[in-house]
């Protein structure tokens, strides 16, 4: 971890022109642990959370007329729970769903809003025209199902190429989702805390005018996601 120590010119306004200007610095520091290789993903969220909180606790402290070290201690706890919105439940299955996929094509990722992305391509998922899923799919969904929180929510979307227009895209999609959603249930996932949605061919990822592209486009993709509270 590489800690560069913060000037002045970085510190707000409102917080220079207060006697505990210092405070500024110490908090930038704390910011800075956010980006320590060294942490883990739940670590750098809460220290990133609560040293923004902190400073803008600060700053609107001393805008009003308030404390500012007592302003940035409610901001830091209210930034620390709001950056803990990954916790150890979903890196663990991050790591778990990349181990169990490894090689494949199929991609898992942390999205910007703390969600579980698990992007299954057609060699994985379904045959063209079909929604029967795939034998080489069923160790990548057994391996999402296992384990999981009962507080986690799992939505499945369906997607379809070009081909065949949408009125056989679109509900085609649907049953691709419903599938899946079936084959986690099968697995112990209840269904009250899954969605099944369908995208035919509206949103795709590359040019459905070639067979590469199409291939592409007929997709998976499973989020899953833990509220806040």
């Amino acid at each position: 971890m590489s800690l560069h120590t913060p000037t002045t010119a970085v510190i707000p306004e409102a917080l220079r022109r207060n006697r505990h200007w210092t405070l500024g610095i110490v908090l930038t520091s704390v910011l800075a642990l956010g980006a320590c290789e060294s942490m883990s993903e739940r670590q750098k969220g809460t220290a990133t959370g609560a040293g923004v909180g902190a400073v803008a606790g600060a700053v609107i402290g001393s805008a009003t007329g308030g404390s500012a070290g007592t302003s940035a201690a409610i901001g830091g706890v209210v930034g620390a729970i709001a950056g803990n919105l990954w916790s150890k439940n979903m890196e663990d299955k991050r790591k778990a769903m990349e181990t169990a996929t490894a090689g494949t094509g199929i991609e898992v990722a942390r999205t910007q809003d703390n969600q579980l992305k698990v992007n299954v391509p057609s060699d994985f998922s379904f045959d063209v025209g079909r929604s029967d899923i795939k034998p080489v799919m069923r160790p990548v969904l057994d391996q999402f199902a296992q384990g999981l929180d009962p507080k986690m929510r799992v939505r499945i979307i369906g997607h379809t190429d070009s081909t065949g227009g949408d009125a056989i895209n679109d509900p085609l999609s649907v049953q691709r989702a419903t599938s899946v959603r079936n084959y986690l249930a099968d697995r112990g996932v209840s269904t009250s805390r899954t969605e099944a949605l369908g995208r035919g061919s509206h949103e795709p990822v590359a040019d459905n005018a070639s067979e590469a592209g199409r291939a592409m486009n007929r997709r998976v993709e499973i989020y899953l996601s833990e509220p806040a509270a």
